[in-house]
């Protein structure tokens, strides 16, 4: 049942961790990884207005209009293949690494967990054993409140002695 409607505390520590992992990924890895693709998409925008301003020199020195613009169409093409293979790898790179330290905060937040857990199941054991004691420390002083009844307690006690 638990599955099903799950504590405050589990609730807590989840939003709680989920938290964490969406700063953590905020703060060092989504800022670099949009940083990059943003200079890499400059540098494309940069070769690409070069690209436009080389078809524009071809056309009005009619020089090789045909070979120049086809190398300049390879080029723009390869530059745009190596900033997607670039961009690509750099995504891939950051999902994995974010993959892993998800994985080793849960882990990190699971081990805490078992630790709190039995924590807690000590701490129940220790008041359980103290109010046993109790419970029987009071029960004696209520059996043995009479004289007799000590007496005759304290012979029970001395015959089972015998028998063992």
């Amino acid at each position: 049942m638990e599955l099903v409607s799950p504590g405050i505390g589990l609730i807590f520590w989840t939003t709680l961790s989920f938290a964490i992992l969406l700063w953590i990924l905020a703060k060092f890895a989504w800022k670099p990884i949009l940083k990059g693709l943003k200079e890499r998409e400059t540098s494309i925008d940069e070769a690409l207005h070069a690209a436009d301003k080389a078809r524009e020199d071809m056309k009005s020195l009619k020089f090789s209009n045909e070979q120049l613009l086809k190398e300049a169409k390879e080029e723009r093409d390869a530059i745009l293949r190596d900033g997607r293979k670039i961009r690509d790898s750099i995504i891939e790179a950051s999902k994995i690494k974010a993959n892993e330290e998800a994985n080793r905060i849960i882990e990190n937040a699971k081990e805490s967990i078992q630790n709190e857990k039995m924590a807690a199941i000590t701490d129940l054991k220790n008041q359980l054993a103290s109010l046993s004691i109790e419970i029987a420390e009071k029960i004696l002083q209520k059996e043995l409140a009479d004289d007799a009844k000590q007496k005759k307690y304290i012979n029970k006690l001395i015959n089972e002695i015998h028998f063992n």
